[in-house]
């Protein structure tokens, strides 16, 4: 499986001669070859991949009317997870415009400081969100265009705006914990690429029906969630939000469609198993005979997934979750392969296209490992006969173009030769042949009487104790040992634990260095929309610093 190569200069010819051997076309594109093919299920009933595509072009004229055609200019566009993004943003990019796609979860402050961050010409929103667009765009001087005043008939002689692989297609933002959210810029081959490549590694196909919980303005719900199915002519059943009941039904075959692929964050997974327990437990064998034999993928991502979920879930269902790694400026770059035999707390290898660099913590990124999926295995700079840790830099056609109007910013985040540094730890297993995630290197790296300590490995260890529910570890500066390690814990009902109880616990499993010194029982561990824990702003919170 393995191949060592000699030079970084072949890693960088095999990613251009990867990205120039696949042809780059726009997603709306294919839904003619599935014109007649349910694209969403939704609350408002279903639609086809033609009747979406014919509203996206209907929009598109009304958008060139506006705006004119082809000039890149940024749209705002808020509309619930129905078929109603899916035309908007196809219309957004029929016109040749960039999207810029927000949420309903977005405070109002949000919203207003992504209008003029990306100097948005032109803002579009559903009926239900009219309201308060209309006060963002008033506010902001731009026209707002409420879908479904639309043309009803198709202008069949118009002729959409002539596609550029390297033209922008749309901007999604970071979630803004160290400083003001950035604009990531993707262009049309990003998404290609991103969306091509998860098509191919998961065995999409036609016949798959994927079930879509997930907010629409991250890489998780939109490329891996939507783009995929949309691709390749899958089906996808829109759920406007999170209800476990509702996602059990729909996983069971209860609402009509058979559901085959599910994608969510490991918070999801933790409400399903809760529901689970509460209302399914009766029926433990139908349920997992049945999610066994109908429903071939499920994927974790976005946040850390905890070795007891996992194992929970493998449980209940009969399946090993496929965790990947990524990031709103990359997409998707490592995944467990489809056939693997996954193992929890590992995200696989990179995928076809895509280089990892493992560095040294040093300014000039010395290099501690190099590999390269170019399509058929994996190529390493050198034998590897131990396990090998450092800071996770990528290169690939699947990398950002930038931080939109941010170019001192974009600038900081790639080395000389290019590499993307993600400001993520990331560990390669000698023994097992692939890698895993160690945490960020800001906040999950956490350094206490000389050592490095993952903060992420702590947590998977603690969240095994029967009485912790959820947990987060920090590091808390300490004039002593540089930082401290803290455990902030939910524990389960009724239940009572002190330090020493931890430690004493814990002591079993994890070496001295490692065990907690503070110990914070909380009620609940704030997390955002994904599952992620803004772990600064909490030991600002609990600790002042």
């Amino acid at each position: 499986m393995l191949r060592k190569v000699s030079r970084l200069s072949l890693i960088k010819v095999s990613i251009r001669k990867f990205s120039e051997s696949r042809q780059v076309t726009p997603l709306y594109e294919h839904a003619n070859t599935f014109k007649n093919t349910v694209a969403i299920y939704d609350q408002n009933g279903e639609q086809t991949f033609g009747s979406i595509y014919d509203k996206a072009k209907n929009l598109s004229n009304e958008i060139v009317k506006i705006l004119g055609r082809g000039n890149n200019e940024r749209i705002l566009f808020l509309c619930p997870n129905d078929a109603n993004y899916v035309f908007v943003l196809w219309g957004i990019w029929m016109a040749g415009h960039t999207a810029v796609p927000l949420s309903h979860l977005h405070p109002e402050n949000i919203l207003h400081y992504y209008a003029k961050d990306t100097n948005s010409k032109l803002f579009i929103a559903t009926p239900e969100h009219e309201t308060l667009m209309k006060r963002i765009a008033e506010q902001n001087k731009v026209t707002l265009h409420i879908v479904g005043h639309e043309s009803n008939v198709t202008n069949h002689e118009q002729t959409l705006h002539k596609f550029d692989e390297n033209d922008n297609a749309f901007i999604l933002y970071t979630s803004g914990t160290t400083g003001n959210p950035k604009g990531v810029v993707h262009t049309n081959k990003n998404v290609w690429v991103q969306t091509k490549t998860l098509v191919n590694a998961w065995k999409w196909s036609s016949e798959d029906i994927m079930l879509h919980t997930l907010p629409l303005h991250h890489v998780h719900g939109t490329v891996c969630a939507l783009f995929s199915p949309l691709l390749i002519g899958a089906s996808t059943v829109m759920i406007p939000r999170f209800s476990p009941g509702v996602i059990w039904d729909h996983l069971l075959g209860r609402q009509g469609q058979k559901i085959t692929v599910f994608m969510a964050v490991p918070t999801i997974y933790a409400k399903l198993i809760e529901e689970f327990e509460k209302n399914c437990k009766n029926d433990k064998e139908y349920i997992r005979s049945y999610m066994k034999n109908n429903v071939r993928l499920m994927v974790s991502g976005s946040a850390p997934l905890p070795i007891p979920l996992y194992q929970k879930w493998y449980e209940i269902t009969g399946h090993k979750l496929l965790e990947r790694y990524g990031m709103t400026e990359m997409g998707i770059c490592l995944s467990n392969e489809y056939d693997s035999d996954r193992e929890p707390g590992y995200v696989g290898v990179p995928l076809p296209g895509v280089a990892i660099h493992l560095a040294d913590s040093n300014k000039n990124h010395k290099t501690l490992l190099e590999c390269y999926n170019d399509g058929n295995k994996l190529n390493f700079d050198k034998s590897i006969n131990e396990d090998v840790k450092g800071n996770l830099l990528v290169k690939g056609t699947n990398v950002f173009k930038e931080y939109y109007n941010k170019p001192e910013a974009t600038k900081k985040e790639f080395t000389e030769d290019g590499w993307f540094i993600t400001g993520d730890a990331c560990e390669y297993s000698h023994e097992k042949r692939r890698f895993r995630i160690l945490g960020r290197t800001s906040v999950d790296i956490i350094k206490s009487g000389g050592y490095k300590i993952s903060a992420l490995q702590i947590e998977t260890k603690l969240l095994a104790h029967p009485d912790i529910k959820d947990i987060a570890v920090v590091g808390v500066k300490d004039d002593t040992w540089g930082e401290k390690i803290a455990a902030l814990v939910v524990l389960e009902e009724n239940s009572k634990m002190t330090l020493e109880d931890l430690r004493r616990w814990a002591g079993e499993y994890m070496p001295k260095y490692s065990l907690p010194s503070i110990l914070k029982i909380v009620n609940e561990i704030p997390k955002n929309i994904m599952g992620k824990v803004n772990k600064k702003q909490l030991v600002e919170d609990l600790f002042h610093t």
